[in-house]
């Protein structure tokens, strides 16, 4: 008997994993490792060279691209992306979509990793409607999240249609869709670790050890951070 045809192989997902990462901390890798375990896909964690929505990061972009390259040696299925440090200009997520379509075609699935606290203030970002063109979102979120009140109204209207409830749903498209992770509870903020740092409070335990090394040999974060922002705005 002829062998029987076997089912076509599962498109790649590529997921790009945006923020500052000023500095990058346990919670990050967290977030990372479990949208790695859900999606079965390799997680590309990308830091904004120039960030629209806040005051200069405390760390410059090569510092904290390689604070990024320490936290990630040796974990399986987590990379690296410094696309966005390779551009001039503001880190707009909707440019740096357009690059990767060129990059990898209109047809292959892509996912951007986002925090709910960010998903939620989508409408403020620039061009927010296109992103949906180009990439599904997985949405982290842990209980009480801000996913589970009444969205604005342009959100609301704009996801209906949108959400699923497996990875599988994202490789059958290259985009437009949306789904839920769920976020282990970890209480690490990069605004805290840097005040806790300027303050002379332990911090050590909040990061990766070759991330703590590397904060303490360049002397980072010492001047505190008045006037800054919260470490997981919305990317615009």
């Amino acid at each position: 008997m002829p062998p029987s045809p076997q089912s076509p192989a599962p498109s790649p997902l590529f997921v790009l994993y945006g923020g500052t990462f000023d500095p990058v901390h346990d919670g990050h890798l967290a977030i990372a490792r479990a949208a790695r375990d859900l999606l079965q896909a390799t997680i590309r964690l990308m830091p904004a060279a120039d960030p629209p929505h806040r005051a200069p990061p405390g760390a410059t972009a090569g510092q904290r691209a390689e604070m990024l390259d320490l936290a990630v040696a040796g974990e399986p299925g987590l990379c690296v992306d410094r696309r966005e440090l390779r551009r001039e200009g503001r880190s707009y997520s909707i440019d740096t979509l357009l690059e990767l379509r060129a990059q990898i075609g209109g047809d292959a699935p892509a996912a951007l990793l986002v925090g709910a606290d960010s998903f939620v203030g989508l409408p403020d970002w620039h061009r927010w409607r296109e992103l949906f063109d180009h990439v599904h979102f997985v949405v982290a979120q842990r209980p009480g999240s801000p996913l589970d009140h009444d969205l604005r109204p342009e959100l609301a209207a704009a996801l209906a249609g949108r959400w699923c409830t497996s990875p599988e749903a994202l490789r059958e498209v290259p985009a437009g869709r949306v789904l839920r992770l769920q976020q282990p509870l970890h209480d690490e903020s990069a605004t805290s670790i840097r005040a806790r740092i300027a303050a002379g409070e332990p911090w050590r335990d909040q990061v990766p050890a070759a991330v703590a090394d590397y904060i303490q040999y360049h002397r980072l974060y010492l001047n505190g951070d008045e006037g800054r922002g919260p470490d997981t705005p919305p990317r615009l």
